[in-house]
């Protein structure tokens, strides 16, 4: 197991925190073999595979039954392992070839609307001292450009171009890409390098990120929920809104005026059209909601 994950890091590059959940669920994986008696690779099977997957949708007393979702993650996990045993002649027979991960349930991404993501924003603006200004331009970011939370926060200064309004986002498997980000996220960024980062710069031990903490270093991703969560308590939007809610808001305005859905794949950094179609049902369920309220003979 070790041995497979040390090949997804150095020649997979898979990042860091997709390698922790893989490191968690085969630890689960290898837990359950070595429970049913099953101490080499060469002796498991299909039936053990399918056992697993069957103890993960039921759960046990350790460890709490699993959504679709979820346990189609650990299964992959399972087979990626088994193909890495066969591929490196540990095995000669792949046990969990066979078996398919449960098809989780099409889940449509959550955004809200363009009225609500203004209030987000300008509650998050209230005060002109660093944080303040640092909250808004990292909101604003995150609107602007559709970046994940790991992605903003993992940002150094360079890493935003001003003059090109462009900025470089680094993301799943170390895979790189320039998105373009509009006059409000560039003016709120502008405002906190300014007049803002100075300051938090200054009580640190010096830094190239980009948002920083009060102690002057890097904003951490919990810090950076933090931020959302307090501005969305203050614009009276509840606290059940992620990170996530801003990129998925990102694409689903970005399509409803009319954007490419490969243009907003390459702007999410999917690497497949796949992933970024689901965007395209939230659009079409919109449609949907306003055919049936306003065509006469919608409803019967």
């Amino acid at each position: 197991m070790r041995a497979y994950l040390d090949h997804l890091a150095v020649e997979r590059g898979l990042a860091a925190n997709t390698l922790a959940s893989y490191r968690r669920d085969l630890r689960r994986y290898v837990d359950f073999l070595v429970g049913q008696g099953r101490v080499e690779p060469t002796d498991v099977v299909e039936t053990d595979v399918t056992a697993f997957l069957r103890s993960l949708r039921e759960g046990d007393e350790i460890f709490p039954a699993l959504g679709a979702s979820s346990a189609a993650r650990t299964v992959v996990a399972v087979r990626g392992l088994h193909r890495f045993l066969c591929r490196e002649g540990i095995t000669d027979v792949d046990p969990a070839g066979a078996v398919r991960p449960p098809t989780p349930p099409r889940r449509l991404p959550k955004a809200i609307p363009l009225d609500q993501v203004e209030r987000l924003l300008a509650a998050a603006s209230t005060g002109d001292g660093p944080r303040a200004l640092r909250d808004r331009a990292l909101l604003e970011l995150l609107y602007g450009c559709g970046a994940r939370i790991s992605e903003a926060v993992g940002l150094d200064r360079d890493d935003v171009d001003l003059e090109t309004a462009t900025v470089v986002l680094r993301g799943k498997g170390g895979k790189t890409r320039i998105v373009p980000i509009g006059s409000y996220a560039r003016d709120a960024v502008e405002a906190y390098t300014v007049r803002g980062r100075p300051a938090l710069l200054a009580v640190g031990k010096g830094t190239p990120a980009l948002f920083l903490n009060a102690r002057g270093g890097r904003l951490s991703r919990q810090s950076a929920w933090t931020v959302l969560r307090t501005a969305a308590e203050r614009a009276g939007l509840g606290s059940t809104l992620s990170p996530h809610t801003l990129r998925h808001s990102f694409a689903t305005h970005l399509l409803d005026g009319g954007a490419d859905v490969r243009v907003v794949q390459e702007l999410l950094g999917h690497a497949s059209v796949t992933t970024t179609q689901v965007y395209t049902l939230v659009t079409v369920e919109h449609l949907r909601e306003v055919y049936a309220a306003a065509h006469p003979r919608a409803q019967g």
